[in-house]
């Protein structure tokens, strides 16, 4: 049976966004800064609403645990959490916000339209995260960003002329600048926990190519969903860890085992494609070459 539509509230603009939860309404139109502070007494609104805006947020002294993607985390401690336009968010009151600290950032991705960092902002993984991998952060790294929330705020609040929109784009850079590296640091200071995840990807990636049976090729997804993570995430935490992002593993491990193939069996180029996972022969002898100089015959030449 098919299933009914959901149905949930399009916030499209900032004052949609303060207006649905009941935040004071904005200085600018386009950004707000809102100290939860002043939020402890409102209630959170029911249903979902789909925010077609991007939002950070540091939020301390919840009581209970929030969601974010498939892990929870409870809030006594920095943990700062990044949400692109489109994505959906709902309620929970199951959440004591009694004494909610903290700051969110509201911004409409008009604000970037004509900067470099409308398209640079695509690139950070923590905006992708399956909403999402949250980032921990140390005294001195909360203090940072607070330095630079308290520039912001101050520009939105003043008049607007020709160089308001310059001078916000160019902080929120900054400040998306200390971000990408707080979450580079992590990915290095707050393991064991990649570093299992890592080893975790190394095992499941010898595994699968273990095989001696046709296999599909496999995708990034795919070793994302088993160990739990986002795809955004494997990739930072690899390319942080090993220099080298999913994918990149992948085709090592796949061309690995294209060489195997190559000097201890009989099968044809072909054949040795479609053992590999390829439905087109050529495509294959086109990430053999480029990933090592040679055609797969001409390899399979040069080890006899």
């Amino acid at each position: 049976m098919k299933q009914p539509a959901r149905d949930f509230r399009v916030l499209n603009t900032v004052s949609d966004f303060t207006q649905h939860f009941g935040f004071p309404n904005p200085a600018h139109p386009l950004l707000t800064v809102i100290d939860l502070e002043k939020t402890r007494h409102l209630n959170q609104p029911t249903g979902a609403a789909l925010r077609q805006l991007y939002i950070i947020s540091l939020k301390k002294n919840l009581k209970g645990q929030m969601q974010y993607g498939r892990s929870s985390y409870d809030f006594n401690e920095g943990v700062l959490a990044f949400y692109a336009p489109g994505q959906l968010c709902e309620g929970n009151s199951s959440i004591d916000v009694s004494e909610i600290s903290g700051w969110m950032l509201v911004f409409h991705p008009d604000l970037l339209g004509k900067y470099p960092l409308g398209k640079k902002i695509t690139t950070y993984g923590f905006f992708s995260y399956q909403v999402h991998e949250a980032l921990h952060l140390s005294d001195r790294e909360e203090q940072a960003l607070a330095t630079l929330l308290s520039g912001i705020r101050l520009e939105c609040e003043q008049s607007i002329d020709a160089f308001s929109q310059d001078v916000l784009v160019s902080q929120l850079e900054v400040l998306m600048s200390y971000a990408n590296r707080f979450y580079h640091r992590q990915f290095l200071t707050r393991r064991p926990a990649e570093h299992d995840l890592l080893s975790g990807f190394e095992a499941l990636l010898t595994t699968y190519f273990a095989q001696e049976d046709e296999q599909p090729l496999p995708t990034v997804q795919y070793f994302a969903d088993t160990l739990n993570v986002s795809p955004a995430y494997l990739s930072d935490m690899l390319r942080t860890l090993t220099g080298q992002n999913t994918q990149q593993h992948i085709h090592h491990a796949l061309i690995e085992k294209a060489k195997r193939l190559l000097m201890s069996t009989s099968l044809t180029i072909n054949e040795t494609a479609f053992q590999l996972g390829f439905e087109y022969p050529q495509y294959f002898s086109r990430l053999f070459k480029s990933k090592t100089g040679l055609t797969p015959a001409a390899f399979r030449f040069s080890m006899q």
